[in-house]
């Protein structure tokens, strides 16, 4: 868990045989970024032929907010100029519009579930089985506006 501004950075891998929960360089097949200058940062992880779901939301690092540093211009751009597949979505407006901006992540899972080999089903139920039920509506919400990106 992110504590004072930091980053978390999670692995998740299936299939039939795993013999690492560990992502190097250049083998993942999909990225999904919460932050832009967090896609940068862990764009070499990217295989060439994989996905990189960034939100287009900017999130001062505490480096920026004390003035020490500068937040870089056109990250999206550039990511897009390295020959990554990059899909930007504005997950935070797409969050509010569902009822909550707590609903980025489930925004951004969205986007990310309509990339991948798994029936759109098992995802909202997934949705609705780790949210309490008085937030699936929003949440079921913010999953098909990121599915519709």
């Amino acid at each position: 868990m992110s504590q004072r501004g930091g980053s978390v950075v999670t692995y998740v891998k299936f299939g039939d045989e795993i013999s690492s929960p560990i992502i190097d360089a250049g083998e993942a097949d999909f990225i999904l970024a919460f932050e832009q200058l967090e896609a940068a940062r862990w764009l070499p992880y990217l295989k060439p032929e994989g996905k990189l779901i960034v939100n287009a939301q900017r999130i001062d690092p505490m480096p920026v907010i004390t003035g020490a540093a500068e937040y870089p211009a056109g990250i999206i751009e550039a990511l897009q100029g390295a020959q990554a597949s990059v899909q930007a979505v504005d997950a935070l407006a797409l969050a509010q519009q569902a009822g909550s901006a707590k609903a980025v992540n489930v925004v951004l899972l969205g986007a990310l579930a309509k990339q991948m080999d798994l029936p759109k089903e098992i995802w909202l139920e997934a949705v609705c089985s780790m949210v309490k039920p008085q937030f699936a509506e929003t949440n079921l919400k913010a999953f098909e506006l990121g599915w519709a990106q």
